[in-house]
């Protein structure tokens, strides 16, 4: 099974794998202080207290041993200031997967939730058969459709997509500069991250 690596360095920003319990408190106290920054976008915040997190974390441990999430702590001088998780969909097509972002408010604005995002969209094409990544949204939240944006993603139709604005990357449509590093990444290691097998 193809497992992305536990830490991501982006130089003064590091993307880790939670860990359940030393992350616990930590994470509870970067939500509590963004519950009206995070409300108006993130239903999940309604129900935020400590167990909530600790089911959290470890139903997201477990997605990541299945190969079928990985939730990983946005972290800038050595605090937690938000997540970012590429995942699979139940219902989505195994060469898809969707990736989402937060931050604490403090850490807005300063490019971070692009940063990460772009090292998620780096790892999913890693995957075998992956062919496209999508970021769903809000339209209302523009700060989060400022991100696929930036990243070249192509906005689908809202009506093809209900309430919610869907952005798409596709593998043949990624910026140049994003394939050209994929492509030495695999060259290194010998495979070539446009096949299939």
């Amino acid at each position: 099974m193809d497992l992305p690596p536990q830490v991501i360095e982006l130089g003064d920003v590091t993307l880790r794998r939670f860990d359940r319990d030393a992350d616990l408190q930590e994470l509870c106290q970067v939500i509590e202080e963004s519950l009206e920054h995070l409300r108006p976008w993130m239903p999940w915040v309604a129900g935020h207290g400590p167990a909530r997190t600790a089911e959290f974390l470890a139903r997201r441990e477990e997605a990541w041993e299945r190969g079928r999430e990985f939730t990983y702590a946005i972290v800038l001088g050595g605090a937690v200031v938000g997540a970012c998780q590429l995942f699979l969909r139940d219902d989505g097509p195994a060469n898809g997967r969707e990736l989402g972002y937060w931050l604490h408010p403090a850490a807005t604005g300063r490019g971070l939730a692009t940063r990460a995002a772009r090292a998620l969209v780096d790892q999913a094409f890693r995957f075998p058969g992956v062919d496209h990544v999508e970021v769903v949204h809000d339209p209302a939240n523009r700060a989060s459709g400022a991100v696929p944006s930036r990243l070249g993603f192509t906005a689908l139709s809202r009506t093809d997509t209900g309430e919610y604005q869907v952005w798409r990357l596709t593998r043949d449509l990624l910026p140049d500069e994003v394939e050209e590093e994929l492509r030495e990444t695999f060259r290194t290691v010998g495979e070539d991250p446009a096949s299939d097998s």
